[in-house]
């Protein structure tokens, strides 16, 4: 009785803090047309205290998307374009001397603001992946002797594009399991591309108005935090991240020769995480499986490996994940 009393509690509790969820998806729809999943993603991303790694042509609002974002939130903004030249500390800052006070000063790099748009970053060296990734992970940057917390929130959306590999650095599996989604953005419908179409050429420009502050959005990720999940649930995120590692165990032998590794810990944590904060934008304080298998793809996309007979017959791990979900016994 007393978790029923308790789930109705959550309930009232992430109804009463999620109402600016309808105002923000308001909001990025007056800016952006469609692309509906990516505005989801971000906000799962975001509420879960992650970062997102999208994929996609150009031209398809990625940029557009998190710049709205931060200023419906009113948060610092800032992009960095990954290039082959780019250096750590043009990402970190560094340390300058100052001819009038005789010592060397700290100038702070882009990473310092609580959206950071990390352009093609398969097009920047690994030096300079990995000081992106330690600033994601540990939430502080080291110059010279001195180590500096990054504002929270802080978020991070990498973006990189799957057509050119030339002059490219493609981001290690170890790396790009930092990220707790993958998004793979597609084109537009025919009605939508007239309507972006009808948007660019009328002028009318709409500068998104702050809805939010930075605060609203920590309160919202403590309130996600708070969010039941069932032990059933946990057995159910478990058994599809082994699934991925031992599929002939869940009647899947078909997989055991096209997966090369499986899913790391992190994605069971991720799993619940995005399940979560996917359950506080449909206003519930408790998670189903149905919240698990809306983020399931995004969250283990990047996380599986596979093996030249995979590829050779292209399948991908989108493939793997929808056989998995088939198979695994839901609660």
């Amino acid at each position: 009785m007393s978790d029923s009393v308790n789930i109705k509690q959550l309930n009232e509790l992430v109804a009463s803090k999620s109402d600016f969820v309808n105002l923000i998806t308001h909001g990025m729809d007056s800016t952006i047309v469609g692309q509906k999943h990516l505005v989801d993603a971000l906000l799962i991303a975001l509420l879960s205290n992650g970062h997102v790694l999208l994929e996609g042509v150009p031209g398809l609002a990625k940029t557009l998307a998190i710049k709205t974002l931060a200023q419906l939130i009113d948060a610092k903004y800032s992009r960095i374009q990954f290039t082959p030249d780019l250096l750590p500390a043009d990402l970190i800052g560094t340390m300058i001397y100052s001819v009038q006070k005789e010592q060397f000063q700290i100038k702070r790099g882009p990473i310092f603001a609580n959206f950071v748009l990390a352009d093609e970053i398969n097009r920047a060296p690994a030096k300079v992946q990995s000081a992106l990734l330690e600033a994601m992970q540990e939430r502080q940057v080291t110059i010279g002797e001195r180590t500096f917390g990054l504002e929270e929130p802080f978020f991070v959306m990498a973006t990189q594009n799957p057509i050119e590999q030339e002059g490219t650095y493609p981001l290690p599996e170890a790396q790009v399991d930092r990220f707790l989604l993958k998004v793979i953005i597609g084109y537009p419908s025919k009605n939508e591309e007239m309507q972006i179409i009808r948007r660019n050429i009328s002028g009318d420009e709409r500068k998104p108005q702050a809805i939010l502050k930075p605060s609203d959005i920590l309160e919202a990720q403590k309130v996600v935090e708070q969010i039941y999940i069932d032990e059933k649930i946990e057995r159910y995120i478990v058994d599809i991240v082994f699934a991925t590692r031992f599929p002939a165990d869940y009647d899947l032998k078909n997989l055991t020769n096209i997966i090369s590794f499986g899913a790391s810990p992190r994605a069971s944590i991720g799993l619940a995480r995005a399940a979560r904060a996917y359950a506080f934008l449909r206003q519930r304080g408790y998670v189903i499986p149905e919240d698990v298998r809306a983020v399931c793809h995004d969250v283990l996309r990047h996380r599986i490996g596979l093996t030249y007979e995979a590829e050779a017959n292209n399948i991908t791990t989108d493939d793997i994940i929808s056989e998995i979900l088939d198979k695994v016994v839901v609660p």
